[in-house]
């Protein structure tokens, strides 16, 4: 990713780097240390090994994750969020507060509002 390639704006730049839910899932997996392959697509249930690849990369590629092979048989790949991709925490910390708030927000409407 080239500096030239984003976008002026810093909130659709912070977007564009946590495109999809799979990344934004994969970065929140990968905050607590890391995983292998395995790990993660276990911990995110119905991704398939193509999409996890293929998040992974572009995550890599970006500069988010940190991809580790070890000269084994069979290889052994491991995951680790780079410096710039852990300081994506307070992004994640906010998004979940938010959420909580939301999810309150509703059961009250719903409270005042039963179907």
């Amino acid at each position: 990713m080239l500096l030239k390639d984003l976008p002026k704006c810093p909130v659709e730049t912070t977007l564009t780097m946590m495109n999809s839910r799979w990344k934004v899932l994969i970065i929140k997996d990968l905050l607590t240390g890391t995983k292998r392959f395995g790990e993660l697509k276990k911990s995110l249930g119905t991704i398939t090994q193509k999409v996890l690849t293929s998040n992974l990369r572009e995550m890599e590629d970006s500069g988010l994750v940190e991809r580790k092979v070890f000269p084994e048989v069979p290889p052994r790949v491991e995951y680790t969020l780079t410096d710039i991709g852990y300081s994506l925490a307070v992004v994640l910390d906010s998004m979940a507060e938010w959420g909580s708030a939301y999810r309150k927000f509703l059961k009250i409407l719903e409270k005042q509002n039963p179907l």
